[in-house]
């Protein structure tokens, strides 16, 4: 690959733009043109990434036009509810040789479509095996920092992924490849709505006897809602599912975990995302999710409680408390 573009300037898109240069020609993408200019003038994201310097050589526009011209890879790096309609702006005119990446880890509300799905749809011209995700257990500011960490590249044209892989690859960030892109993408975008429920339970006060019994029951969930979309087991064993569902659970940095504690400690939900002014994808996935699951018939206990706090009023400490009461049953098998 010669050249990437990066859209969306939020703390992921900067780091995995930060990422991409030391391999491959990259500029990212900013809304703002304000927000563009001062990172061109003073080399930091002040609003996402406060602290961290730029490289030199990575190039920042407001220009969607510019930053994708010539580009043989883009990375799609927007909230789930804004990327069809900034994908629409230059998209239908992408090259079909170019390859798309997500790096969203959401549900699009109204359609109910993965991200890979919406970027197939607004742009047919391109090879549906050549769009694909980044996904893992990748905390924005642990990876800018240099700390080790992997991640996993899903695509089904292998020649691409193993392009993807080549140009993300560094000393301190591990690429695996992948073929099952439906899996590592609801991997990515269920884990999310475990991850505020993991948050409830820490702002309750709850030690690690709970946290663990909470991850390990919410990887059955959304291994199961992951294989009845189309997914394989084994795929949420791995990065996109155990490894992510890990570190979202259990870091204050995670933005959905953040969301849970708020809430446990009685804040409103509107009061806890603008204390962030960062998107939680969590709160908005939860709902799709139980949709999701209602139209593959699946049982989801954990989800359909964090939406009972999110979106009826419900307590935490009542939804905790619900579901520790529930009909006592044998420990069935991850899919059962």
């Amino acid at each position: 690959m010669q050249r990437v573009a990066v859209i969306g300037a939020g703390s992921w898109g900067t780091t995995a733009a930060s990422l991409l240069i030391r391999n491959v020609p990259t500029t990212l993408w900013a809304r703002r043109k304000a927000l563009a200019d001062e990172m061109r003038r003073t080399r930091q994201n002040t609003q996402y990434l406060q602290g961290y310097e730029l490289p030199q050589d990575l190039g920042v526009t407001s220009d969607i036009e510019t930053c994708v011209a010539g580009a043989d890879a883009i990375v799609m790096a927007v909230p789930s509810h804004g990327l069809r309609q900034v994908l629409a702006d230059f998209g239908p005119s992408l090259p079909e040789t170019t390859t798309v990446v997500s790096l969203t880890k959401g549900i699009e509300q109204s359609s109910l479509a993965t991200m890979t799905r919406v970027i197939a749809e607004v742009c047919p011209q391109l090879e549906e095996a050549a769009i694909g995700v980044l996904t893992g257990p990748n905390l924005a500011q642990e990876v800018i920092a240099g700390q080790p960490t992997a991640a996993v590249v899903a695509l089904r044209d292998r020649d691409a992924a193993l392009a993807v892989q080549e140009i993300f690859m560094g000393p301190t960030f591990r690429v695996y490849t992948h073929d099952d892109v439906i899996g590592c993408e609801l991997g990515g975008a269920l884990k999310n709505v475990m991850a505020i429920a993991a948050g409830m339970s820490d702002g309750l006060g709850f030690g690690d006897n709970t946290r663990a019994s909470l991850i390990t029951r919410a990887l059955a969930e959304l291994t199961r809602l992951g294989v009845a979309m189309g997914g394989r087991s084994a795929t949420f064993s791995g990065l996109a599912g155990m490894g992510d569902l890990i570190a979202t659970c259990i870091s204050t940095q995670s933005r959905n975990h953040r969301v849970g504690v708020g809430l446990a400690q009685g804040k409103t939900l509107d009061a806890v995302i603008e204390e962030m002014r960062m998107v939680a994808e969590g709160v908005k996935t939860t709902r799709a999710v139980l949709d999701l699951a209602d139209i593959h018939d699946v049982d989801m206990p954990i989800a359909r409680h964090v939406a009972m706090v999110l979106y009826d009023g419900v307590h935490p400490r009542d939804a905790v408390l619900e579901l520790m009461s529930r009909t006592a049953r044998a420990e069935p098998e991850l899919l059962d």
